[in-house]
C-alpha cells in the first residue's frame, strides 16, 4: 500500500500507472495539528489545484461528512481520534480517484459511521477501484471482486473471491 500510494519507494523495480491512486483513505496522520479541519482539508486541496468554488465544495462535503458541528473550526490536535477518523475519510472522499487505498478503514467509527462510509465505497466502487488491505472477510465478500493474497512473501491471484477468502482461513 505504501509502495502504491508514492509514501515509500521500491528497493527495486518500478511502479508505473496513467491512473490516478489516492493516500491510504482515512490516513490522519498527514493533518497539521495546529490548524483546523477547514484550513487542513484547504490545504490539500491547493495541493491538487482546487481553487475558489471547487476547493469550497469539497471543504462543504467534508464538514457535512464527518458531522462534528463547529469543531471543524477548532485545531485538529483538540480532536478525538474518532473525530479525526471522520475527518480523514470525509477528505478521502471529498476526491476523484481511479483507485482508492482503503487499509482497514471500516473499521473506525461508530455503526452509523461505518454505514455511512460503506455507501460512499459502494457509490465510488460505481467510477472507481480499490485496493481493499484487510483482515474483515465479510468486507471482502461485499466490495472486492478479486483477491490478492500475500503468503510468505509471495503474491497469490485468486479470480474467485470465495477461494481467496478460503486459502486465508486456512493459511
Amino acid at each position: 500500500m505504501r509502495l502504491l500510494a508514492g509514501v515509500d519507494t521500491p528497493d527495486s523495480g518500478v511502479i508505473r500507472t496513467d491512473k490516478s491512486i489516492s493516500w491510504p483513505v482515512g490516513q490522519s496522520g498527514g493533518f497539521q495539528g495546529s490548524l483546523s479541519a477547514r484550513d487542513n482539508v484547504k490545504f490539500v486541496c491547493r495541493i491538487y489545484g482546487f481553487v475558489g468554488e471547487e476547493m469550497t465544495r469539497r471543504v462543504r462535503y467534508v464538514e457535512e461528512f464527518a458531522e462534528i458541528g463547529a469543531w471543524f473550526d477548532e485545531p485538529i490536535r483538540t480532536y478525538s481520534s474518532g473525530m479525526r477518523s471522520r475527518i480523514a475519510f470525509g477528505l478521502s472522499m471529498a476526491f476523484e480517484f481511479d483507485y482508492y487505498l482503503i487499509d482497514e478503514v471500516m473499521a473506525a467509527g461508530d455503526n452509523s459511521f461505518r454505514k455511512k462510509c460503506e455507501e460512499v465505497f459502494r457509490e465510488k466502487l460505481g467510477k472507481s477501484k480499490i485496493f481493499l488491505t484487510t483482515h474483515n472477510m465479510k468486507e471482502v465478500e461485499r466490495l472486492c471482486d478479486i483477491v490478492l493474497l500475500v503468503d510468505n512473501g509471495e503474491l497469490k491471484l485468486y479470480d474467485d473471491v470465495a477461494k481467496g477468502i478460503e486459502a486465508y482461513r486456512t493459511k
